[in-house]
């Protein structure tokens, strides 16, 4: 018989038809209730053998853990929180799992604990909701732009350039390390190496798909990207995974109106086609928050915070208003906060993203031209000569989730920021080139795709929503 998934069964299944479903064994009560899983749906279907006509130690077998195969009849269930069940007529153990060493068993395990066994963690309901509302969100991502005209461009995982200009990047070498060619001057001899050059993982695609955005208009890549930061905080990865369209002919706003569209397409999307999912990690939520102290709890349930996403209009202000509202606020007249705003040119940080956020508009807020000095090369100069068209989408829990800018399509004033930056022409003469050849004006955001399934999971650490964390000390599978 050809296997059914577990969600078609519970979706609708005639009451009487003879199934086959296969699965992982969640619990096995009373020698009779198997409560089984295959991943398609949150929800388990609970399939009920007659211990009398099996074999005793087939059904010993039946441990949490275990894979197996069952044959029966869809009938309708007399028990609580669900409408049908299987009769099972065959059963058959496909893998065994031993229940003195399975570390999933049938209780509340820390996320702290399941981090240890990030392989196994998928077989958990929070986990597994994870996973199906990440997948909902791939799709989504790439349903927005394919619909809106814009062309998928792959960008390279190794580049010779830094997009960022940070220079916290993870090098690729085919060195043997025992035995590294040096120069006569003792510096490394990369011109030996597999690319004749220096090279990195990347930190953005950003400026290989501008190429592409200088052709085909509207563009955006869907990749890895790496950052060798030395950062053990909730919401930092080493590798993680960024979304970078890229628009010829759209001006700053046209930018901010793109990235407010996106996002709200994004969250509306998963209440839409996740709902089991997010209902159950609503409930989750709302469990962990009762275990805070009274005021460190969400005002928002995880469902209503999504839904007030979608149907509030995002605040905008400068750079410049978000200075005066902190300067002039609460927390840094009573110096609560941990870096005191005393003046414009300040770096915001998250500490500063969240106040406006959840205290001063409670709102989502885009906040746009900040001071050239804080901001990368590539970023368009305004008018004022002080500020650079460049925009940060600020969420609630989150801070800030999508950094973009129009980017500074002038040959001559490129230039001089490079070089005012110490940024070697030479590695970037292709990135120049664009600017010389049929230059035009165009803008681009990057969103960080953990920050977004983070918000739209409700999970408090980023570890926890990407299948294998990389981060400072742990590379473990």
């Amino acid at each position: 018989m050809k296997r059914t998934k577990i969600i078609d069964v519970l979706g609708g299944t005639d009451i009487g038809t003879k199934v086959n479903i296969k699965g992982w064994v969640r619990t096995f009560r009373n020698n009779q209730f198997i409560a089984m899983n295959d991943g398609s749906t949150i929800n388990n279907i609970q399939a009920v053998v007659d211990f009398s006509t099996f074999d005793e130690s087939l059904l010993k077998r039946l441990t949490t853990g275990a894979c197996i195969s069952v044959d029966g009849e869809v009938v309708e269930s007399l028990g609580k929180g669900q409408s049908v069940e299987i009769k099972v007529d065959a059963l058959q153990i496909l893998g065994d799992a031993d229940a003195e060493k399975y570390p999933l068993q049938p209780k509340r395990h820390s996320l702290e604990f399941l981090r240890e066994i990030a392989h196994l963690r998928v077989r958990t309901n929070t986990f597994s909701a994870i996973y199906r509302v990440r997948h909902a969100m791939i799709f989504a991502v790439h349903k927005f732009f394919t619909d809106k005209g814009f062309c998928n461009v792959h960008t390279p995982v190794i580049t010779g350039s830094d997009a960022e200009g940070a220079g916290e990047m993870f090098r690729v070498t085919n060195f043997d390390l025992n035995n590294v060619p040096k120069s006569e001057d003792g510096s490394i001899n990369f011109k030996e190496d597999f690319f004749g050059k220096e090279t990195n993982l990347t930190v953005s695609g950003q400026l290989e798909v501008e190429t592409a955005c200088m052709a085909l208009s509207e563009v955006y890549t869907f990749g890895p990207t790496f950052r060798a930061e030395n950062s053990n905080t909730s919401r930092h990865l080493a590798e993680f995974w960024m979304i970078e369209p890229e628009m010829a002919f759209h001006d700053l706003n046209d930018n901010m109106d793109l990235a407010e569209e996106f996002l709200k397409y994004l969250v509306n999307y998963a209440l839409v086609h996740c709902k089991d999912d997010l209902e159950f990690l609503d409930k989750r939520a709302k469990e962990e928050d009762k275990q805070k102290p009274q005021l460190e709890r969400a005002e928002m349930g995880l469902l209503e915070r999504l839904q007030f996403i979608v149907d509030n209009e995002f605040v905008r202000l400068t750079y410049t208003e978000a200075i005066e509202i902190l300067r002039n606020s609460k927390p840094n007249k009573k110096k609560k906060f941990q870096y005191l705003i005393d003046g414009w040119g300040a770096d915001l940080q998250s500490e500063h993203e969240r106040f406006l956020v959840e205290k001063h508009f409670k709102k989502p807020v885009i906040l746009f031209d900040y001071p050239n000095e804080i901001k990368a090369f590539y970023m368009r100069v305004n008018d004022d000569g002080k500020t650079t068209a460049a925009m940060d989408v600020l969420f609630p829990g989150i801070g800030e989730i999508i950094g973009g800018s129009q980017r500074e399509e002038r040959y001559n004033v490129l230039l001089e920021k490079v070089n005012k930056m110490g940024i070697p022409e030479e590695e970037l003469w292709w990135y120049m080139d664009l600017r010389k050849f049929g230059s035009a004006p165009h803008s681009g955001f990057g969103l960080g795709f953990e920050r977004l399934i983070l918000f739209v999971t409700g999970m408090g650490n980023i570890r926890d929503v990407i299948p294998f964390p990389r981060t400072p000390d742990n590379a473990e599978f």
